[in-house]
């Protein structure tokens, strides 16, 4: 255990998120996603929301330039309840943020150097978050 670290922050996902690079993505998916369909490396967290994880995952990590997030866009494009949260989660808003088609947004989670699997009900509950440079803030 460490201190000042947020307890959903494994050893496991603290190790993967050290290991990205500079724009690489990482995915935080609703329990819907079909994660272990399309990543390498998932990591499981049950009992857990994405807005949370989300939230958690910046504490540690920077966002990368404009869009340095992308949601799942839903079947009508309207912003979802779930989706306003995950931008407050991630600190970013509607102009900052990306809303990806299903199946554009299955692609990007393709090339994902993690995928996190919540435990998350609501549908279109997926962020695409991309590593910014560590102490440096983005201009």
């Amino acid at each position: 255990m460490l201190e000042g670290i947020n307890p959903l922050l494994t050893g496991e996902l603290l190790l993967h998120l050290d290991r990205m690079g500079h724009s690489d993505a990482v995915v935080v998916a609703d329990a819907h996603f079909p994660a272990w369909g399309l990543g390498e490396r998932v990591i499981d967290l049950p009992g857990t929301t994405t807005p949370e994880v989300v939230a958690a995952i910046r504490s540690v990590l920077p966002l990368d330039d404009a869009p340095g997030m992308d949601l799942m866009a839903s079947a009508d494009g309207e912003v979802l309840e779930v989706q306003r949260q995950l931008m407050s989660a991630a600190g970013t808003d509607g102009a900052s943020t990306g809303f990806v088609e299903r199946f554009a947004y299955y692609d990007l989670a393709r090339g994902a150097y993690l995928l996190v699997r919540t435990g998350e009900t609501r549908k279109y509950s997926n962020a695409l978050l991309r590593k910014g440079v560590v102490g440096h803030p983005a201009a």
